[in-house]
């Protein structure tokens, strides 16, 4: 495990479009399809973590909250399963049943659009507005495995409260860190 931080995509990029199978439903979903006309959630996540594995729990149930809220969640796993094979769609799906994710759960085998969004490490966090435009990204919150901080979600929920009352997102935003993204290598 290499502790790695976000590469804090600039602030008003818009989102990469993608075009991803989803582990759960085995569908091809596009961000078009999923994304919502009041913010959309996009995480990078994976399956052997202990960083994500650390604020799952609390993440599905942020997730729904805002779901409530019509905010629309998207976790994509953009890891080399040849190496990880942990986190193929397979064990993907499992994860996604055993944490009742409410969310699509995408998997990147190019690891093309991790690469589009900028992601460096799992759990990275990236919010848009109505307008797929970047208005937060960084970390749940300031919790992590071994530091004894309350996982609270509330960087990720900040940030989406203040798109929710149209207010504009603080600047004041921290990286998230974690495991890096399992990149292929490269022959």
């Amino acid at each position: 495990m290499s502790l790695t931080p976000s590469n804090m995509m600039p602030l008003g990029t818009v989102a990469p479009d993608f075009s991803l199978s989803d582990s759960i439903t085995g569908k091809t979903m596009s961000l078009n399809d999923l994304k919502s006309d009041v913010a959309t959630v996009v995480m990078f996540i994976c399956n052997h973590c202990p960083f994500v594995k650390y604020l799952q729990n609390e993440m599905v149930n942020i997730a729904k909250k805002y779901q409530d809220r019509g905010v629309s969640f998207i976790a994509i796993n953009s890891n080399d399963v040849e190496s990880y094979p942990d986190d193929d769609p397979e064990h993907m799906k499992i994860i996604a049943e055993q944490h009742g994710y409410t969310f699509p759960y995408l998997f990147d085998k190019t690891q093309n659009v991790a690469k589009s969004y900028i992601a460096a490490c799992t759990p990275d966090f990236y919010v848009f507005d109505k307008n797929l435009q970047c208005v937060y990204r960084g970390q749940f919150d300031d919790a992590r495995p071994g530091n004894q901080n309350p996982i609270t979600g509330k960087d990720l929920t900040g940030a989406l409260d203040a798109v929710l009352l149209g207010n504009p997102v603080s600047d004041d935003q921290k990286p998230s860190q974690g495991c890096n993204i399992k990149w292929k290598e490269v022959a």
